[in-house]
């Protein structure tokens, strides 16, 4: 299973910033020590014409040359730095490798870090300056003709960036499930949203998130799942407000991926959002992340002939059914 990194690619932050950078180092040091079939690659950056598949062009510039204003660098959370923007576009680079490895022969490939739906076409927000995930739908509909991607966002914060820029396009699917009193406090229609009341637990979420996956079955049919897995609806998430516990989340994880395994679609996953207490229990709901990811991609080259397309992939798929 292959899975991409940029955490060597740190941003300067002021003493007591609230943004955990540690996290992103001590998951690979876990997946090395731990899942050892995990094998890891450094992300490459992603180019100004990939950025510029849903980002203007005067916003990439201005992330590039450290053109954003005071108060655009203030709502992504981030003091710009030649360092900032590098890991910027590293983060969306390792979201596009793990998409064409799912989309080859992998089934499922992850990145480390990503998940930064709170990004929009024209700025950033929330400690999202690119948006990854949108990038990534953008570029792989751009190599696989008419593929359609479903976008499973089960960060605890709305996806309001992501929901944004395909507002108006049915070839990708948005759903997020989200705290309802969470930030953004101003939210973006999704395809589907699901909006959680505060101290929701691990028996309301799963239900809550099975009826969604069942809507999303009865409204769509993707080529593609793109999962952002955040940590943050753990009961030990300082801006959660949810309860779900390791338990629960690991539930949850298994679920999306038995929901992609039964269609056979490839799933490219993200870690997105984690603000622990205790920053190892945020990384350990990611490793527990990554183990049940582990179990998918093994059933997949168990049991696939490796399809190489995702046109391959559907062919095999309907002939199994």
């Amino acid at each position: 299973m292959h899975a991409f990194y940029a955490d060597h690619f740190v941003l300067p932050l002021p003493s007591g910033h609230r943004f955990p950078m540690a996290k992103y180092a001590r998951l690979r040091e876990r997946l090395v020590a731990e899942l050892p079939e995990v094998r890891l690659f450094e992300a490459l950056p992603a180019s100004p014409g990939e950025l510029a598949l849903v980002h203007t062009s005067a916003y990439v510039e201005a992330v590039d040359t450290g053109g954003l204003s005071p108060a655009a660098q203030r709502e992504i959370g981030f003091p710009w730095s030649q360092a900032m923007a590098e890991r910027a576009r590293r983060s969306v680079g390792a979201t596009l490798q793990a998409c064409r490895s799912a989309m080859g022969d992998g089934g499922l490939a992850a990145n480390l870090a990503g998940g930064t739906h709170h990004a929009y076409a024209d700025k950033g927000s929330g400690f999202c300056v690119f948006n990854d995930f949108a990038v990534a739908a953008r570029l792989m509909q751009a190599e696989h003709e008419a593929l359609r991607v479903a976008i499973i966002d089960l960060d605890v914060h709305q996806g309001n960036g992501t929901a944004s820029i395909f507002s108006n396009d049915a070839s990708v699917f948005t759903l997020s499930l989200h705290g309802a009193r969470n930030f953004p406090f101003r939210k973006e229609a999704s395809d589907l949203d699901v909006e959680l009341p505060d101290g929701c637990d691990d028996g309301a979420y799963l239900e809550a998130l099975e009826r969604a996956l069942g809507e999303l079955e009865r409204r769509f049919e993707p080529g593609l799942v793109l999962y952002l897995a955040g940590a943050d609806p753990h009961e030990g998430d300082r801006l959660g407000r949810l309860k779900l516990t390791f338990d629960g989340l690991e539930a949850r994880d298994r679920r999306v991926m038995d929901w992609a395994w039964s269609r056979r679609l490839p799933l490219a996953l993200a870690m997105g959002g984690g603000y622990g207490n205790d920053l190892e229990a945020t990384v350990q709901v990611q490793v527990n992340t990554y183990r049940t990811a582990l179990q998918y991609w093994q059933r997949w080259h168990a049991l696939t002939p490796n399809p190489t397309t995702a046109a391959d992939a559907s062919r095999w798929h309907n002939a199994s059914a």
